[in-house]
């Protein structure tokens, strides 16, 4: 019923606007670029904004078309995609703004902030999701179709290695595989490859990395400063959480990085086994997945890391 509702407020739509979480990763612009050509092949002229994209995901088909902003004030229908918050919505202004509202999404902590609301959890990527739905709209999921769903499902399993993991997400692979779909390049291209930015921020969160709490925490950072002398780009940030994760006993991995508003910093936790860093980044307006979550907390470095690290100890 609920896939239903959707069909129909598609195609009842003039304008649809698509919007993805902030700071967004490969699974949110990878449903954002394939909800787009699915609802071209609907007869749609969908709007995409993202406000920072990251360039690793340039060669994705429909990146030519993502906006920053839109001069549509009140769109007939806007899609949030793989955001759990309406606070975590990059463009939410839109979103706020539209007569009809559909989210579409994966995580545990989402609020159901839409009109319409397709969450399932046990899917270990939005893009995952897509798949469902497209050939419940009987939409043939073609070579660039299937790029941007497998760029999602790759990026947000870690290259199929996170236990959310489950066999019908190989059975999608295979799918996609015998349509073409090139799985090693999309692999090589978001989870191998770094830019030079990216190797050089990681080069100074690694000299301040901190081993916590008898080897059971990382903590490290970076700064607007570090960002404006490597020349760093919107998600020239991807991955550096993930190498804390990958020390021997460690159970959770911290990073932080100061917000555009200085007085902020954003908090990317992972962790491996034991402790849902998606709880504690709730406490403080955040949310994601039990082993990698985010938030934004007020204040300074120290305060921000005293906060965080307060919530991790309880945890532990």
């Amino acid at each position: 019923m609920t896939l239903d509702t959707i069909v129909e407020e598609i195609q009842k739509a003039n304008s649809i606007v698509l919007l993805a979480h902030e700071s967004p990763d490969g699974d949110a612009i990878g449903s954002v670029l394939a909800m787009g050509i699915a609802l071209e092949n609907m007869g749609k002229k969908p709007d995409r904004i993202i406000k920072e994209y990251p360039r690793r995901f340039a060669f994705l088909p429909g990146a030519d078309k993502v906006k920053e902003a839109s001069d549509i004030e009140k769109y007939d229908l806007a899609i949030a995609l793989d955001c759990s918050d309406l606070r975590r919505l990059d463009g939410k202004e839109y979103f706020e703004n539209a007569r009809k509202t559909i989210v579409i999404d994966h995580h545990s902590t989402n609020t159901m902030y839409g009109d319409i609301n397709f969450v399932n959890p046990v899917a270990p990527a939005c893009c995952e999701i897509l798949i469902g739905i497209f050939t419940y709209f009987e939409l043939e999921i073609n070579h660039d179709l299937g790029t941007c769903i497998l760029t999602g499902i790759i990026t947000d399993t870690g290259g199929f290695k996170y236990q959310g993991v489950t066999p019908e997400t190989f059975e999608f692979t295979a799918e996609l595989l015998r349509k073409g779909i090139n799985v090693s390049e999309i692999y090589e291209k978001v989870l191998e490859t770094r830019t030079k930015s990216n190797f050089e921020l990681m080069k100074r969160i690694l000299n301040r990395m901190e081993v916590l709490e008898d080897g059971k925490v990382t903590f490290t950072y970076m700064t607007n400063q570090d960002v404006k002398e490597v020349n760093a780009e919107p998600g020239d940030h991807e991955g550096l959480v993930e190498i804390g994760r990958g020390i021997e006993g460690v159970e959770v991995s911290i990073f932080i990085r100061q917000d555009e508003d200085e007085s902020k910093y954003k908090i990317s936790m992972r962790s491996n086994n034991n402790v849902n860093v998606s709880k504690i980044c709730y406490l403080f307006g955040g949310g994601g997945h039990p082993r990698a979550a985010g938030c934004l907390i007020q204040g300074t470095l120290e305060q921000v890391k005293d906060k965080i690290l307060s919530e991790v100890k309880k945890a532990l």
